[in-house]
């Protein structure tokens, strides 16, 4: 297969309604957002999502979720001694490791383990993932709701234990963009079927991804932009790539609840033209 040889940059559009698109463990598990109110999804996030995607298609993972692990394995270290054992080259021990996992040649891994006695190797990913920010300012609502804890039955003399208070938040609207670049892809041996594999995973990213934070419908890839540069610099940087997405509200003193409030347009690039795709 191919190696990668153009420059590749793409911005996906994402809608979030009444869904917790990335909790803050530290802030209570409130959505994310910054000093100014804008939703932000972190770039960890964003790249779980991806995994967990290639998972479904098939490919090999390298950094696999506990609840979804394939292969046996209860650590990362595990996975990477069974799979690269005895090998101490580190030149060679990042190409078996780039030739083996799909997210390590995507997204680069540093592998520096307890048992591996000192040694260690870093890849370096072509895939750049930003983290996420909406467009707007979001709302974010929480509601009380009611956790059972009566995991066990009680004695005949035991009294239920009593139900326990807890709460739920969500954004009640917003739309994020995601923003992407992939170069360097000789580095790691990246090729164009696994750009077309980015590309659908993209698409596809809140497929299988439902939980009671993130109903079924409550997150939605928009709209995926996805240009092709003629060689591997890129006929543009990335940044003014970007930019010339433009998303402006259609009423600006009115509160956006879905994503036809926003008007999406793109500033020609001489040159350049993006393949834009419907996600699901």
């Amino acid at each position: 297969m191919s190696i990668l040889q153009n420059k590749v940059d793409f911005v996906a559009l994402i809608s979030v309604a009444r869904a917790n698109s990335n909790g803050d463990p530290l802030n209570g598990n409130r959505p994310r957002t910054d000093l100014n109110g804008f939703g932000e999804i972190s770039d960890v996030c964003v790249k779980r999502k991806i995994r967990n995607r290639m998972q479904d298609m098939g490919n090999p993972i390298f950094v696999q979720s506990e609840d979804r692990c394939t292969d046996g394995f209860g650590s990362l270290s595990e996975r990477a001694s069974a799979s690269l054992k005895g090998i101490k080259d580190r030149e060679e021990y990042a190409r078996r490791a780039c030739e083996t996992w799909l997210d390590v040649r995507s997204f680069g891994q540093v592998f520096a383990f307890k048992d591996a006695k000192g040694f260690s190797c870093g890849v370096r990913g072509p895939v750049s993932i930003h983290q996420a920010s909406s467009i707007s300012p979001v709302e974010v609502e929480s509601i009380q709701i009611t956790k059972s804890v009566n995991g066990e039955k009680k004695g005949k003399d035991e009294n239920r234990a009593s139900d326990t208070m807890g709460m739920k938040h969500f954004v009640r609207f917003g739309l994020y963009q995601i923003s992407i670049n992939v170069q360097l892809a000789e580095k790691t041996g990246f090729t164009e079927a696994d750009a077309e594999t980015v590309k659908e995973c993209l698409r596809t990213l809140f497929v299988n991804d439902a939980s009671s934070a993130r109903p079924d419908g409550s997150m939605e890839v928009v709209k995926l932009f996805w240009w092709k540069h003629n060689c591997k610099d890129g006929q543009y940087s990335s940044a003014r790539v970007h930019r010339s997405v433009r998303i402006a509200q259609k009423d600006a003193d009115g509160i956006p609840s879905c994503a036809e409030d926003y008007d999406i347009r793109l500033e020609p690039l001489p040159g350049l033209e993006p393949e834009i795709i419907d996600g699901i």
